[in-house]
C-alpha cells in the first residue's frame, strides 16, 4: 500500500470529494483524522471504512468535528492530531463552502468573509501548523483543493473563486518555503463534480451545467501526490481531469525549477501580439 503507516487528516471529508478521499487514503493504509463540521456525518463515514483494516490491526480513523468558520478550529484541530500521534505526514485541505452567489456588489459581507475564512485562511492557518510540525518530525506532504476560478475569473461567485485562486498562490509559496524540508505541497483542481456545492450553484441558474468528474480520480491524483511515488514534484497545480498525472513523476526532473502547472501572467508576445511601448 501507497501510504502505509502514514498519519493524515482530511478536512471536509464528510461529503463530496472528501467523503471519497478519506476512503482512498484509508484503503492505502493510511492512519486519519478526519474532520468535518457534523459530528454525525463523521461517525457514519467512519462506519464505511472497512472493519478489517487494509493497514493492519494497528491502523485507525479518529473523528473531529470542527467548524472552519471559527478561527481556533485549525489549532484544536493540530492540538488533537499532535495527541492521537508522534509525527504528521500529510495533510489534506478539502473543506470547502461555496459561499454567496451572484455579484459582488450585491453579496452578504458576512457570508462573503466566512467564505475567505473557510477556503483560505483556516486551510492556510493548518499549512502553517503542520509545516511546523513536519520540519520537526522530518517531512511530509500537503495537498490544497483548488476550484473553479483560480486559474480564470469566475463571475458571481467573487468569494470562492479569490480564495481557490489565492490558496494556488499560497501553495506555490510555501512549496518554495519548504523545499528543502523534506516537505511537498501541491493543489489538486478536481474538475466540475457532482456535489451538494455544485447542485447548489447550478440551481442558482448563474452557473452553466456541463460535464462532471468523477471524485474518484481526484482522490487517485491525492493518494499520488501524498505518497512517494511522487517524489520531487512540489509547488504545482494539477487538474486530476486533463494532467497526465498518473506518469508525471517520470518528468519530475523537468518541471522542478519551471512555471509548468503554475499561475503566471500571459504576455502578449505568447499570443501572437506585437506591442509596442512608443
Amino acid at each position: 500500500m501507497k501510504l502505509a503507516g502514514n498519519k493524515a487528516i482530511v478536512t471536509g471529508c464528510s461529503r463530496g470529494l472528501g467523503h471519497v478521499v478519506a476512503q482512498a487514503l484509508w484503503r492505502e493504509g493510511a492512519d486519519l483524522l478526519l474532520v468535518a463540521r457534523s459530528e454525525a456525518r463523521l461517525r457514519a463515514l467512519a462506519g464505511l471504512l472497512p472493519a478489517d483494516a487494509p493497514g493492519g490491526a494497528g491502523q485507525q480513523a479518529h473523528a473531529f468535528a470542527a467548524d472552519l468558520r471559527d478561527p481556533d478550529a485549525p489549532r484544536a484541530i493540530l492540538a488533537e492530531a499532535r495527541r492521537l500521534w508522534p509525527r504528521l505526514d500529510v495533510l489534506v485541505n478539502s473543506a470547502a463552502i461555496g459561499g454567496p452567489i451572484g455579484p459582488l456588489a450585491d453579496n452578504d459581507w458576512g457570508a462573503w468573509r466566512d467564505t475567505i475564512q473557510v477556503n483560505l485562511l483556516a486551510p492556510a492557518e493548518l499549512c502553517q501548523r503542520s509545516i511546523a510540525w513536519m520540519r520537526e518530525t522530518g517531512g511530509g506532504r500537503i495537498v490544497n483543493l483548488s476550484g473553479g476560478g483560480a486559474a480564470s475569473p469566475r463571475p458571481n461567485f467573487s468569494a470562492y473563486a479569490a480564495a481557490k485562486c489565492a490558496l494556488v498562490r499560497l501553495t506555490e509559496t510555501i512549496a518554495a518555503e519548504t523545499a528543502e524540508l523534506g516537505i511537498r505541497v501541491n493543489a489538486v483542481a478536481p474538475g466540475a463534480m457532482d456535489t451538494e456545492m455544485r447542485r447548489e450553484a447550478l440551481a442558482s441558474g448563474l452557473e452553466r451545467a456541463g460535464s462532471t468528474a468523477d471524485p474518484r480520480t481526484a482522490a487517485e491524483l491525492i493518494v499520488y501526490l501524498a505518497s512517494e511515488e511522487s517524489a520531487g514534484i512540489t509547488g504545482k497545480l494539477i487538474s486530476a481531469v486533463w494532467d497526465p498525472w498518473r506518469t508525471l513523476h517520470q518528468h519530475a526532473a523537468d518541471l522542478a525549477g519551471t512555471d509548468v502547472y503554475t499561475l503566471r501572467r500571459i504576455l502578449p508576445e505568447e499570443r501572437g501580439k506585437a506591442w509596442s511601448g512608443e
